[in-house]
């Protein structure tokens, strides 16, 4: 793991909380811009607080607890079902869900 020990200190201003907004389609008003700037700085300095654990000897893994993923043979058991997956469907071709073109 890099170290990152005087790393720059992540955080984001109004200017840079308005243009997630817009790029993520939300409506923000401008007098939420203040509050929701210093949530999204307590949120990157608890995530820059993980920086301080050390995980030398840690190893990875995939849970918290030790398990072991059951196997099960890789069966087609509920094939030729598509008339019957496809019937309340609008429009249907040839097994499939059809939709209209919505790129010109």
């Amino acid at each position: 793991m890099p170290n990152l020990e005087g790393a720059l200190h992540m955080s984001v201003d109004e200017k840079t909380v308005a243009r997630i907004a817009h790029l993520a389609r939300i409506k923000m008003d401008e007098d939420k811009l203040g509050p929701m700037t210093e949530e999204l700085n307590t949120i990157l300095k608890w995530v820059e607080q993980l920086d301080e654990v050390d995980t030398e000897n840690v190893a990875p893994m995939t849970s918290a607890v030790e398990t072991t993923l059951h196997w099960r043979k890789d069966e087609i058991t509920d094939g030729e079902k598509a008339d019957d997956i496809t019937a309340n469907a609008p429009r249907s071709e040839y097994g499939f869900f059809a939709v209209p073109k919505v790129i010109e």
